[in-house]
């Protein structure tokens, strides 16, 4: 069992939801994508549009951390078949996923992290993609395969294969979901926006979505981790303004503490973290980087020790 680094009353006072946040969260990330849009058709610019790309891609990447905090129960307490309804309309189907087929998944690499029966680690480790440390030329080319689409396509046939073993979804809520995207596809048709669809929602999934998820995926377990010590196998990462936006939506980066206690919702993640680190042996053994494009970017490609470990504050930008 884990060591608890954390009060009892300390940790449940945290673990309080408090569902409007959430509620809010869901808004920010559709209003900043249709002000993205709003902006990028108003300029009639091939750089604006560029950046509405990558600002759609990163508030997908906040659709499928709020899909991990509805996994994870964390929206309201005893309505768990609303919670998974508001989850799938709002945030899931619109990735082209489900919130249950997840939570089998996620719930498993919770309780198996970083063994051979954590479903997330069989499948990556060994994978050229998340063997480190590699040369930068390497990492580029990663990337690039993720603007170019073909990396996305690629883990979109393997995220659908693993997630189709775990569906075990109704057949009436299998008619549902199908029915949602009819339904879209109708209105999109009546409103003569299939363009538009394309360039806003296709080409940011099919792009920056899938690059974010990626790099964020290989910041949590991934590049010179030491996964003999419960604080070394997971990642925690303190990221620069800017990359909250797209590899950091709603504290994601606070890893290493969503698996120490789970029970925490995201938005109170931040406070979970500078409690933890209050603790001496929390804070001098955790796994802290500060930065995806600069501490992680050495952790992974020269295999550079951790450069943030036993501070108690956020370093200046």
């Amino acid at each position: 069992m884990a060591k608890s680094y954390v009060h009892p009353a300390t940790l449940k006072s945290l673990s309080v939801l408090r569902p409007w946040r959430t509620a809010l969260a869901i808004a920010f990330d559709w209003g900043l994508i249709a002000a993205a849009i709003a902006v990028s058709q108003w300029a009639q610019n091939p750089l604006v549009y560029a950046v509405a790309v990558a600002v759609i891609g990163g508030r997908m990447h906040g659709f499928a951390i709020l899909l991990h905090e509805f996994a994870h129960h964390r929206f309201i307490n005893g309505r768990k078949e609303l919670s998974d309804w508001v989850c799938d309309l709002l945030l899931a189907w619109s990735i082209l996923t489900t919130v249950a087929s997840y939570r089998t998944n996620h719930l498993a690499h919770h309780r198996y992290t970083n063994t051979d029966q954590d479903p997330d680690w069989v499948f990556k480790l060994g994978n050229r993609k998340f063997t480190f440390p590699k040369h930068w030329q390497e990492g580029v080319l990663d990337l690039v395969g993720y603007v170019l689409v073909v990396s996305s396509i690629i883990d979109i046939f393997n995220i659908m294969g693993r997630l189709r073993l775990l569906d075990k979804s109704p057949l009436s809520y299998r008619l549902a979901r199908l029915g949602f995207y009819v339904a879209m596809a109708a209105w999109f048709t009546v409103l003569g926006i299939w363009t538009d669809v394309l360039l806003y929602w296709f080409v940011p999934y099919l792009t920056a979505f899938f690059l974010f998820m990626h790099v964020r995926s290989v910041a949590e377990h991934f590049g010179n981790m030491d996964y003999s010590h419960e604080l070394g196998g997971t990642r925690s990462v303190l990221p620069h303004l800017w990359e909250r936006v797209f590899f950091a939506p709603h504290n994601v980066n606070h890893h290493l503490e969503h698996h120490l206690y789970p029970s925490v919702p995201f938005y109170n993640l931040p406070q979970l973290h500078a409690v933890l680190m209050e603790n001496p042996d929390y804070a001098l053994n955790a796994h802290n980087t500060r930065g995806y494009t600069t501490g992680l970017v050495r952790e992974t490609l020269f295999g550079a020790e951790p450069g943030w470990q036993g501070q108690s504050k956020m370093p200046a930008e």
